[in-house]
């Protein structure tokens, strides 16, 4: 009797592995997530279930040892409630060819039937997300359609949804007590009542087994998702987070040139439409550091403009490091505070400077002032509030993780230093 029971445990750990690895496959799990597919996509569904579910009756029909791995009929069923009435049909006829070239003839009508069969289950869904909640118990069916009494639409899928399971597997029966030798049937004819119900349970678990593995994928790749978009509407916002005071105080600067000096509002007008051209890149998320230094540029030559001669700007920037990836407005934020905070209240101005260098496979830039400084108990807590420098560390830590390093140092009257340690990034494996 234990013999009898043992072909159905392999074919549930059968299907469990091949399910496990088509989920692995990135086009097919891509697949999954649509609710709707084209025909093209409907087609190449039917060709990775083809090919899975068709070598597992090859291995039934040329070793005939391993009874319990022909998935045939399970895959039919599957390709149809995931992608209709064609993916089923062509499905079915393909999972049945191995069994068509041993002499079982029937098996190719069969498997068609049940793949429409399966199409038929897909378009009695309500919706197609109610095909991922299919439970093969029975009685959490029954449950389920009294419980959601407020939708028994629902729950009356899950009912019809397991008497078409059952369905095929009587169909499989049939033909294949009545035609033996047509046709593959794993208990055989006049088996014990206990024996052909286990078959049936066997059935209802080898068609949910995948749907649960592959519905975890999906949920997988849908959080995988969310958390990008998650990401991109953060980063997003910390980029949008640019003071609009600068540009309050353009228009200020530009409207009183208008009258002493037009070329100069002239050349103002230009750097600004090239800075709020800048600011408006805001889906890129990386870009070279050239591009970030040419924006200082541009942003430094307005601010000179309003604040005259005190305020002097120096760079030193290693020449290996001018097309290196960084992420986008890394450099604006950390001048504005050095410029807002630092030398706009000292009377004589003073002097940014920017180095950047390259440290083994790390990028390294400090951003420094000879400004006022920052107080010791202020500086601890720099890096938790405030837009400029809290908006890069944040930006970092979302970009990096924990592969970046981002400091202060300061001394009251002195001026302050910002350090930044990043990873390389390589322009061919950054979409920018």
């Amino acid at each position: 009797m234990l013999e009898s029971y043992f072909p159905l445990l392999v074919k549930l750990g059968a299907i469990a592995s091949l399910a496990s690895l088509l989920a692995r496959a990135g086009s097919f799990k891509s697949m999954l997530l649509l609710e709707s597919r084209t025909l093209r996509q409907r087609v190449w569904l039917s060709i990775w279930l083809s090919v899975a579910f068709g070598a597992s009756v090859a291995v039934r029909v040329v070793s005939r040892s391993y009874p319990g791995a022909d998935l045939g009929l399970e895959g039919a069923l599957l390709a149809g409630i995931l992608g209709g009435y064609v993916t089923g049909l062509a499905s079915g006829v393909l999972i049945a060819i191995p069994a068509m070239l041993a002499g079982e003839h029937l098996t190719m009508p069969l498997l068609a039937a049940v793949g429409v069969l399966g199409g038929v289950l897909r378009d009695l869904a309500p919706a197609a997300e109610e095909i991922w909640r299919f439970t093969p118990f029975f009685d959490l069916n029954i449950y389920r359609f009294f419980k959601e009494s407020s939708d028994q639409r629902r729950t009356a899928f899950q009912l019809e949804f397991f008497a078409g399971i059952l369905v095929a597997q009587f169909l499989r029966q049939i033909l294949g007590e009545g035609f033996p030798r047509e046709i593959y049937f794993l208990p055989g004819k006049n088996a014990p009542g206990l024996i052909l119900a286990a078959n049936y349970a066997a059935t209802v678990f080898a068609v949910a087994i995948p749907l649960k593995i592959w519905n975890n994928t999906r949920n997988e790749k849908k959080l995988e998702e969310q958390a990008r978009l998650l990401v991109e509407a953060r980063l997003a916002a910390l980029t949008s987070q640019i003071n609009p005071h600068f540009l309050f105080n353009t228009l200020n600067s530009v409207s009183s040139l208008i009258r002493t000096d037009p070329e100069q509002a002239r050349v103002m007008v230009i750097r600004l439409s090239k800075v709020l051209r800048r600011l408006l890149r805001k889906h890129e998320h990386y870009s070279p550091l050239r591009d970030e230094l040419s924006f200082i540029d541009d942003y430094l030559a307005i601010e000179v403009v309003r604040f005259g001669e005190k305020l002097r700007f120096e760079r030193d920037v290693a020449a290996d490091t001018l097309d290196m990836l960084v992420p986008s407005m890394l450099l604006q934020p950390l001048v504005e505070n050095s410029i807002k905070h630092g030398l706009s209240s000292k009377v004589e101005g003073g002097t940014i400077r920017i180095r950047t260098w390259r440290a083994e496979d790390r990028l390294c830039i400090s951003v420094e002032d000879d400004g006022v400084g920052i107080p010791e108990a202020k500086l601890a807590t720099l890096l938790d509030g405030g837009i400029g420098v809290n908006n890069v560390h944040e930006r970092l830590k979302v970009l990096f993780g924990r592969e970046f390093r981002m400091w202060i140092e300061s001394q009251p009257g002195k001026g302050v230093r910002v350090h930044i340690e990043m990873p390389e990034l390589q322009p061919a494996l950054v979409s920018v």
